[in-house]
């Protein structure tokens, strides 16, 4: 028997469990009537990957935009065609005999923003079809750059063949690319050996939930694990508002407010807490955007 569970859901995705495997197995331990991930981490990836419960699903689009934190490793020296450990080695390259300080150059010199083109084995999709089709038939499709930023890049260690380093980036990064072209600056070939992600802004350094821990509670435990459906909104600025606001809003109407403030801002008021999203419009006009369910605060 499933239920309306609201809340997020920092889960620790295991290796070798797709993202929407992922999801359909928090779906059962929370006995949830619905749920969805906010950017998927491949079966190969680890770590960071939340679950939004219910009304939370609501502001998911707010963590697919996010920035992303990783730590990565990668083997220089061989290439693979799908740029991890997915598919076989096909090129091997002798290394040099790199010092810590080359490749911390490397690093820094790295561009911090840059035009990324994105793998043949991905889901973009060409005349109706994801790239990874082609890729598997043998066939190569033009792909156009994407602008990707780097927010930051660090060396973690280096021993032979395999670099480590962490990277904070933009949405739609491929951070196998990435690892490929961080290679190329070295005139070298790399392909992705391991993959965490650390991070989905907002939440960063922030405690995951593994599988097993969750199995180990009662059903009850594990829902108190959840954050507030408001939890990836903190950013935006809060606004209290009167019960008598709150109802028309919640009447899909717009109310006129005293401040000259503008821009899109967390609703609140003293009996729900937390009610969803709304715009102060041109001559301080409160607009609705997006409301929760008035029982999702308490569930």
């Amino acid at each position: 028997m499933t239920a309306e569970v609201h809340g997020i859901l920092l889960l620790d995705k295991p290796l070798g469990l797709s993202s929407a495997a992922a999801v359909a197995r928090a779906k059962r331990l929370f006995a949830a009537a619905k749920a969805g991930h906010t950017g998927s981490l491949d079966p190969l990836a680890e770590g960071m990957l939340p679950i939004c419960f219910g009304e939370a699903t609501k502001f998911a689009a707010g963590l697919l935009a996010a920035d992303k934190s990783y730590e990565v490793t990668a083997r220089l020296g061989e290439r693979t065609a799908s740029a991890d450990r997915e598919s076989p080695v096909i090129e091997r390259r002798a290394l040099p005999d790199w010092s810590e300080a080359d490749l911390e150059a490397a690093i820094a010199a790295f561009p911090r923003d840059y035009q990324q083109v994105p793998p043949m084995h991905s889901a973009i999709k060409q005349a109706g079809r994801p790239l990874y089709e082609y890729a598997r038939a043998g066939e190569t499709r033009e792909r156009a750059a994407r602008r990707i930023e780097i927010h930051e890049l660090r060396l973690l260690g280096y021993q032979a063949p395999d670099l480590r380093f962490s990277v904070r980036c933009s949405k739609g990064a491929y951070i196998r690319v990435l690892a490929e072209d961080i290679a190329a600056t070295l005139d070298t070939i790399a392909h992705l050996c391991a993959l965490r992600r650390t991070g989905v802004a907002p939440f960063v350094d922030q405690p995951l939930r593994g599988f097993e821990a969750l199995e180990s509670l009662d059903l009850g435990e594990r829902r108190r694990t959840l954050l507030p459906v408001d939890a990836a909104l903190q950013s935006v600025p809060r606004l209290e508002l009167s019960a008598t606001v709150v109802a028309a809003l919640r009447q899909g109407r717009a109310v006129e407010l005293a401040q000259d403030a503008s821009g899109v801002v967390r609703m609140y008021s003293e009996d729900m807490g937390f009610f969803g999203l709304g715009e102060i419009r041109e001559g301080g006009r409160l607009a609705p955007l997006r409301l929760i369910a008035a029982a999702a605060n308490r569930a």
